[in-house]
């Protein structure tokens, strides 16, 4: 076994005892970024470029501070994001939300659908819809300002477009003629602060996790915006808690002007995002 390979069974040993959920797949990550290779490529390390600040990297990772903001990348379904302290880091069960609001508007018979990304934090959603629906018009929103930052980076060069504001007011400009909105929103109740990751906690921007006593204020205005941005036969997509379930598709009700509300599974098969049409009359 060559120097890093050995070094890098120590570290997840290391990420192991200090409870970080993917030890070995985290110590390989910072190995491959301290050292300029792909995962797959650590052994090809020579013995002699074996580079010490990846002890630097996995004792930050060891203090629950986020893969993500060590690196500055994360991946999201085929992107490669920019992020760091400020902004929310994309998770992977919203590549689901994501695929299923791909599905919806490819099938809808629209030319170039008009899609709204609420609360876009890193811009991951909107990016991957851009990237996914070639013909679509994008449109990504956000109030906190060093969220904004990061988004402005991502999005830089492509066709989306970013604005800064609030989701509860967003764009009346295009009030009746939207396809699809879409968000992931912060949906964590008050009272659950201190059962979240340290990762999150302690890293994530607040305004993007909690939401309220039962962490579904933002939803509510997200399903009053949703109902003005959209045109009639236009559907929303709202990631949420897995122990939410039973509650958000209960927030866009018929007498609302929605119809088809339901809920979706993740990949774990635990429900992570509604769905809702918005009614014809």
């Amino acid at each position: 076994m060559n120097v890093l390979l050995a070094e890098v069974a120590q570290a997840t040993q290391r990420l192991a005892d200090a409870g970080v959920p993917s030890p070995r797949f985290d110590a390989e990550e910072l190995a491959a970024y301290v050292h300029g290779v792909r995962r797959g490529e650590l052994h090809r390390v020579a013995d002699a470029d074996f580079d010490a600040r990846y002890w630097e990297a996995v004792a930050r990772r060891e203090a629950r501070e986020p893969l993500q903001h060590i690196t500055g990348r994360a991946f999201f379904r085929y992107l490669e994001l920019q992020v760091g302290p400020g902004v929310f880091v994309p998770r992977p069960e919203t590549e689901s939300v994501v695929g299923w609001a791909i599905d919806a508007v490819r099938a809808m018979d629209v030319a170039e659908p008009l899609i709204v990304d609420l609360c876009t934090g890193s811009g991951a959603i909107a990016l991957a819809l851009a990237q996914e629906v070639p013909r679509s018009r994008v449109h990504a929103v956000e109030l906190d300002e060093g969220a904004l930052e990061w988004a402005r980076k991502n999005t830089e060069g492509s066709r989306v477009t970013l604005h800064h504001g609030d989701a509860t007011t967003a764009l009346p400009e295009l009030d009746g003629q939207v396809d699809l909105v879409i968000s992931n929103p912060p949906y964590i109740p008050l009272t659950e602060w201190e059962y979240v990751a340290p990762e999150a906690r302690d890293h994530d921007p607040q305004m993007a996790l909690f939401s309220g006593e039962d962490g579904l204020d933002v939803i509510r205005g997200i399903e009053r915006t949703a109902h003005r941005l959209l045109r009639p036969g236009g559907l929303v997509v709202v990631e949420h808690a897995d122990t939410q379930g039973g509650q958000v598709p209960w927030i866009f009700t018929e007498d609302r002007g929605w119809a088809d509300a339901a809920d979706h599974p993740d990949l774990n098969n635990r429900p992570r995002f509604a769905t809702a049409r918005r009614e014809v009359p």
